[in-house]
């Protein structure tokens, strides 16, 4: 038996918030169990449960998302949460940044398939695409890392008074409470924990907000924002 067969139907709830783009996410749930599964991006074992673990999980993000700004999603993967939200969202400008080249190879592959115009795929880190990349409004991950460090990462890229949205387990207030000084250094204003997708998903999706100021991710980072720019105006003049 491949792979392609222990996918599941989708569920009633996914006709619901893929709309007009269910077919798309269906494709997408496909994809993720051959290519997906045979590339090395998920494990076999999560085939049977991508609708409810992966799909709607991420999809419901989008109740956190405001209307029409621009996100990054750091460490995007297979494309989650990045793939589900551009599906249900197409009023977003999305990056999906990831460093790994087969991962890149497959997030271009499906946008090009599924036809998602207002998504883009880079190919680096948070870290080196800084002052390159062109700050947004919020941040989108998850299961990349321990939140101080996602926070480390993605916070920088975000504009003034922007957010990160992470998508997080039960350990997520126990996280929060422990990154607390490192969001403080980084910029963070705001932090509150979210639960979305009522009616959608059991459980909820946890989701841990963090909201910056005027200096997303503190001197050091917007002295390093400054320096690229810099750096990025003299070759243009070149």
């Amino acid at each position: 038996m491949t792979e392609a067969a222990e996918l599941p139907p989708a569920p009633e709830q996914a006709r619901e918030v893929f709309g007009e783009r269910f077919a798309d996410a269906v494709r997408y749930a496909e994809l993720l169990a051959e290519a997906g599964v045979q590339r090395g991006l998920i494990g076999p074992r999560e085939v049977p449960r991508l609708w409810e673990r992966h799909l709607l999980n991420c999809a419901v993000l989008s109740e956190a998302v405001p209307e029409g700004v621009t996100v990054c999603d750091v460490g995007s993967g297979a494309g989650l949460p990045g793939i589900p939200l551009a599906l249900v969202r197409e009023d977003l400008n999305i990056t999906l940044l990831e460093p790994l080249l087969r991962r890149t190879n497959f997030l271009t592959e499906v946008v090009e398939l599924l036809g998602l115009d207002h998504v883009t795929v880079v190919r680096g880190r948070a870290e080196e695409v800084l002052g390159t990349l062109q700050p947004v409004h919020v941040v989108t991950a998850r299961a990349v890392a321990p939140l101080d460090r996602l926070a480390a990462w993605g916070i920088p890229l975000l504009r003034p008074y922007g957010e990160m949205l992470a998508l997080k387990g039960d350990t997520a207030e126990e996280e929060l409470k422990a990154a607390a000084t490192a969001l403080s250094k980084l910029g963070a204003v705001e932090t509150s924990i979210l639960h979305v997708g009522e009616g959608v998903v059991d459980p909820l999706s946890t989701v841990v907000r963090v909201e910056v100021g005027e200096s997303p991710g503190g001197v050091r980072f917007a002295a390093k924002r400054a320096k690229a720019a810099r750096t990025g105006r003299v070759r243009r003049r070149r």
